[in-house]
C-alpha cells in the first residue's frame, strides 16, 4: 500500500463516506493556522486541525449534538491517538438543510 502525505485526512474521509454515504464531504485541514499555538510545541503532526462539512441522510431526525457525537464516535480513535485530531469543527446537514443553505446564499 502506498505511503500517503495525509493519513489523518484519508482516514476521516474513508470513515465517514463508509458509514454515512455524504452527498456532500469536505474536509479542510486547517492545522497550518494553529502551528503557532502553545498546544501544538512538540507536535510534529501535519493533521490537527479539520473543518468538516457533511451533508447526509443519516443525520435526518437527529439534533446538531447528536449529528455531531455520531462524527466524533466514528473518529474517536484518530482524536485519541498522541500527535492525531486535536479539534474537530464540524457543519453537519440533511439534504434538504444544505438545499435551504443553498438558496439562502444565492438571495444574498
Amino acid at each position: 500500500m502506498a505511503s500517503t502525505q495525509t493519513p489523518v485526512e484519508d482516514t476521516i474521509r474513508e470513515k465517514i463516506t463508509v458509514a454515512l454515504s455524504p452527498t456532500t464531504l469536505e474536509i479542510h485541514n486547517d492545522s497550518h493556522l494553529h502551528a503557532h499555538h502553545k498546544a501544538m510545541e512538540g507536535s510534529t503532526s501535519r493533521e490537527t486541525h479539520f473543518r468538516l462539512v457533511v451533508t447526509s441522510e443519516a443525520f435526518r431526525s437527529k439534533m446538531q449534538p447528536a449529528r455531531h457525537r455520531l462524527v466524533y464516535s466514528l473518529l474517536k480513535d484518530e482524536m485519541a491517538r498522541e500527535g492525531g485530531i486535536h479539534a474537530l469543527q464540524l457543519r453537519t446537514m440533511t439534504p434538504e438543510e444544505e438545499e435551504k443553505r443553498k438558496q439562502a446564499e444565492a438571495n444574498q
